[in-house]
């Protein structure tokens, strides 16, 4: 039977070093990228042995197995750092409740919408219920017409993810940030990472245990800026509230 042949982009976790390297001829990509071509594990290791590099198995089902010249500490070390960019850059996007009620007063109205505007303009979306008490669900027109005034306040900055719908006593709608207002988090959070970095004090280099003379660094993780809101005092008790509901991460 013969076995379907698998080319790996790159250097993985669970791959070959030198002596770890099982195979007794091996093909050779140098340091360069040229093709050196099939030989003896052993000329292989001399080889990198010379440029003062390690032989790492880059594709061990082919036929032989293909080798690649490299520095594995720094490759280690330079994947670790862009995984850890990558953390820093990512957006986390959350969901914002934001309450309203049928006869909500316009200075608390303003304040909710302003406060949306932001977290919206941040990258995040928000739910904006509107809650109805007693008879009031007798008049679901008053709802609908408070969240199209939202929907036109805030049209410079959002769209409706998910359009009004009942549920329960309560009506809502998502809204989500236009892709012009997303690009722009994304970028925002991408120069705070670099400040940050240019910020923050050069990680501790650790040994590679394969080689003993490579660097390596651990990578660090940046916790998601605390989005809360301090909401204004309403005369109803469940007039003014706002909540936060942390929802999973996603590439923006």
């Amino acid at each position: 039977m013969i076995r379907e042949q698998r080319n790996s982009r790159g250097p993985n976790r669970d791959q070959r070093t030198n002596r770890r390297i099982r195979a007794r001829e091996v093909r050779v990509v140098g340091s360069d990228g040229s093709q050196l071509g099939v030989m003896t594990i052993e000329a292989a290791l001399e080889r990198s042995r010379t440029e003062g590099l390690d032989l790492v198995e880059v594709s061990p089902m082919a036929k032989p197995p293909v080798c690649k010249i490299m520095d594995y500490g720094k490759f280690k070390y330079e994947e670790k750092k862009k995984a850890s960019d990558a953390k820093r850059t990512q957006v986390v996007i959350q969901l914002k409740e934001v309450k309203l009620r049928p006869k909500t007063e316009e200075h608390d109205y303003e304040f909710k919408v302003r406060n949306t505007r932001r977290f919206i303009e941040e990258g995040n979306k928000a739910k904006v219920v509107i809650q109805f008490r007693g008879r009031e669900i007798t008049h679901k027109e008053l709802g609908s017409a408070i969240l199209d005034d939202v929907v036109k306040d805030l049209k410079d900055v959002a769209v409706a993810e998910q359009m009004p719908r009942m549920e329960g006593r309560q009506m809502f709608m998502i809204l989500a940030p236009t892709p012009k207002v997303a690009q722009k988090a994304r970028e925002l959070a991408r120069q705070a990472a670099a400040a940050a970095r240019k910020s923050s004090p050069p990680s501790q280099k650790k040994p590679h245990p394969e080689g003993g003379h490579h660097p390596a660094a651990d990578g660090a993780s940046t916790a998601p800026v605390d989005a809360d809101d301090t909401g204004s005092d309403d005369a109803d008790d469940d007039t003014g509230d706002e909540q936060d509901t942390a929802t999973p991460p996603t590439t923006t």
